[in-house]
């Protein structure tokens, strides 16, 4: 197991849509072993309760023996029955104020999507265990997407809740990302994708990020 690490930016894993089981076991179990990764979030895109529930099982079964925490984007019943460790909630305030009524003694709660500071404050309002910069399946190019960089960065100087945001499919823009000040930067198909080294991957990641100290720790 990596030795986890606190007080600066860290990594978020998050599955893309268009690998099996079998492959993204293989690339997760690849990149645990050989960086930090704080969580893994598993979306449950198109695919059928069935599919999603064998890949969540593997997913929280490679990520909790390695220490990171396993969040599902998807049915609830699912997330429940694979054990995982918390939920990613689509919608507005309303949706993310019942899904903490209901889990937030028990999983950790997250949500995202925010296109504006007034849409992001709103749901920071409800006090998510973050708010996530970006949509999944949203790294379709080098750099994070610029809307998200401007949100993160200005979230980071103004709001205590944690953040995520979106990072892109180059690890040439990963300190571009970390620099907002982000507490988590997610990657996506940069990692987990066919052909990729995935462990060699995440640990020039958890490198690059190894200088994006907090503010109150740099001293």
């Amino acid at each position: 197991m990596t030795q986890r690490v606190k007080n600066r930016c860290r990594l978020v894993l998050i599955t893309p849509s268009n690998q099996d089981a079998a492959g993204l076991s293989t690339n997760l179990k690849a990149a645990v072993s050989a960086g930090d990764v704080a969580s893994i979030i598993v979306p449950q895109y198109d695919m059928s309760d069935d599919i999603y529930q064998e890949l969540l099982s593997h997913m929280v079964e490679i990520g909790q023996t390695a220490g990171a925490a396993v969040i599902a984007a998807g049915d609830t019943r699912i997330a429940g029955r694979c054990n995982a460790d918390g939920l990613h909630v689509s919608g507005g305030f309303t949706e993310v104020r019942a899904a903490l009524k209901e889990f937030g003694q028990k999983w950790i709660v997250g949500c995202g999507g925010p296109e504006t500071r007034h849409a992001a404050l709103t749901l920071g309002e409800e006090n998510p265990d973050y708010v996530f910069f970006g949509r999944f399946g949203q790294d379709t190019h080098a750099a994070p997407h610029k809307r998200n960089l401007e949100l993160a960065d200005w979230w980071s100087k103004v709001v205590a809740v944690p953040c995520i945001l979106m990072g892109g499919n180059d690890l040439a823009t990963l300190a571009d990302a970390a620099g907002t000040g982000a507490d988590f930067v997610a990657l996506s198909t940069a990692i987990l994708s066919d052909g990729v080294d995935a462990a060699r991957v995440c640990a020039d990641a958890n490198s690059i990020l190894s200088a994006y100290v907090f503010e109150d720790d740099a001293a």
